[in-house]
Parts: C-alpha cells; structure tokens; sequence
C-alpha cells in the first residue's frame, strides 16, 4: 500500500508569530509537511547591529524559526540562543543564534546553505525559508503623509498612535526567493501567523513575485489572529476586522479562513496585558462573513498565546 503523501502546510511571517504557529503544528508532522517563510526585514537590537557590521541578512527571525522546528524543547532553545546575551567585549548584547547564522555565512558565503547547517544541528522537522537572499528595508508611509524607513522605526515608532500606518513596500524592491516560491506554489495550506500585521506579516509578502506564488497555489488561506496589539508598537488596526482587510489588500485573494481568540478575560488576565503593554483588539468578527471565520479559547494560563490551544484545533482550523 502506497504510503498517503502529506499535505503541505506553509508558516508566513516573522521570528515569535512563525516559532508560535511552528509550535501549533508540530505535534501534527506525522500527517502534514511543514515549512516556514519568513520576512527578512529586520533592523533592531543584535540583529540590526550586524547588518550593520557585517552588511549581512538579518539573522534574528531566521532563527527562531529553526529553534522551533527542531526535535528538541523550543522554550530551552530559545533562551540558550536567543534570549541569553553576552555581556562583555564585542560581543555584548548579542547572542548564540544570530553569531551562528552571521559567522557561518561568512565563512560559507551561501545563507541558505548556512541556514541548512543550523536546521541540522538541531534537528529541524521542516525547512524554514527567506522571503527573499536581498538586502532590504522595510518602509511605511503614514496617513500625515510621512515616510519611516527601518522595521525598527515603525515596530518602535518614534511617532503619535493616531498616525496610523497607510502603506508599506520594501526598499529597494527585491524578488522572492526561487525556493520559497516553489513551497508556496505547493502548499495546500498558507498560515498567516500571529504578531505585527506590518513588520511581521505583511513585511514577509511584499517580496516581487510573492502575491504571484499565493495565487499559482491553491492554498487555503489562513489568518490566526493574535488577540491584542502592543501599545507603543507599529501604529496599524486595532479591530480584527481592519486587521484582516488591510491584509487582504496586499494579497491575490480573499482569506478562507480568520481564526481569532474567543476567551473571556478575567481582571488577573488583564492586568497581565496591561503590564505588557498590551491592549485588547476589538474583536469585530461580526463584520466578517460567519463561514469565514471560527473562535476558540487559545489564551495561555496566565496571559498569553498558548501553542497547545491552537494545536489541539489544527485539524478544525484546517478543514473548516
């Protein structure tokens, strides 16, 4: 009897919202194919500092995209190499992921055959991709008519709330990476992940090529909506409904699918995010039609998204 071949399921976005959505999948890699694009935009603390440096790619979503593919506890991976930092000498402030994947660059002057190595040594169970090998910054105009260039600007903007994010492109343009578009023209799933619609999700898309790859595929197409936004983070929606239009706008077509977190906080809840500069989206999926859309309680014990949760509901997500 023919082994059934898997499905392919295809992670977007950047370094939390991928290892997030990683993690949600994993326990299912017996039934489903799993890889990873990420966005390659990143210009903030080690990683900026490195491009800088090095003129290298950013290393930092990368990643922890791989850490959470691998075999092993992504949580003791994640502080081994990325959460410790040096504190001496040149090194300071850096940490082991992000030096691997720079140094090992230099030396092998291939990135991918870099990030290959490091899928290895840990033993990943799916392949994780850049959304494109060249240079770029991520740029924002506002809706005052200013221009931000620099992830890190508009994922730490020095400007009001109410100067909303109008639109973003990368700067220069850039291709898409020949072998993230093949997973993508051959994905039976797409999974938009969680965390900054611009810097994180969109940012990841905006590649040439990339909305022609989505609409090769016949991919569904899934958004996991994270339930707050950061209050001194990028100036984008604050309703879910916003949220998924202003996404749609920068693919080739409709969303399938908006997966959005139905728990009801309790006052310890909230003061969890409110000390985390975190504040509650307006969950508005009434605006959304009801076939495209599905709630469940994915909050983790103590505030938070839970990996677990989402696990739990892969196969609903899916064959919805």
């Amino acid at each position: 009897m023919k082994d059934i071949q898997k499905q392919r399921v295809v992670i977007i976005g950047g370094g939390n919202g991928s290892a997030f959505s990683i993690n949600a999948f994993k326990p299912w890699r017996k039934d489903f194919d799993i890889s990873a694009v990420v966005s390659m935009s990143d210009s903030g603390g080690s990683t900026g500092r490195l491009r800088q440096e090095f003129d290298c790619q950013p290393p930092g979503d990368v990643m922890r995209a791989i850490l959470a593919m691998s075999i092993y506890d992504y949580d003791i991976l994640r502080n081994i190499f990325f959460r410790n930092r040096f504190t001496e000498g040149k090194l300071e402030r850096h940490n082991l992921g992000n030096m691997f994947l720079v140094l090992a660059s230099e030396y092998t002057k291939n990135y991918f055959q870099t990030i290959g190595a490091f899928e290895q040594a840990v033993e990943a169970i799916g392949h994780v991709y850049p959304n494109t090998l060249e240079k770029n910054d991520l740029v924002a105009e506002l809706n005052n008519g200013e221009v931000v260039v620099g992830e890190t600007f508009i994922d730490r903007p020095r400007h009001p709330r109410e100067w909303r994010i109008k639109k973003v492109w990368l700067q220069p343009k850039v291709k898409i990476f020949d072998e993230a578009r093949s997973v993508l023209e051959l994905a039976d799933y797409i999974i938009f992940s969680p965390g900054s619609l611009y810097t994180s999700v969109i940012a990841t898309i905006l590649p040439d090529g990339f909305k022609d790859a989505i609409a090769e595929s016949k991919a569904k197409l899934v958004y996991i909506c994270g339930p707050a936004y950061e209050v001194d983070g990028e100036t984008g929606p604050i309703k879910l409904s916003e949220a998924v239009s202003e996404l749609e706008s920068y693919l080739p077509r409709k969303l399938d699918l908006v997966v959005y977190n139905s728990h009801k906080y309790n006052k310890l809840e909230k003061m969890f995010y409110d000390k985390n500069r975190w504040a509650f989206s307006d969950m508005d999926f009434s605006r959304l039609p009801k076939e495209k859309t599905l709630g469940f309680d994915f909050e983790k014990k103590g505030g938070g998204i839970c990996s677990d949760k989402i696990s739990k509901n892969i196969k609903k997500i899916l064959y919805q």
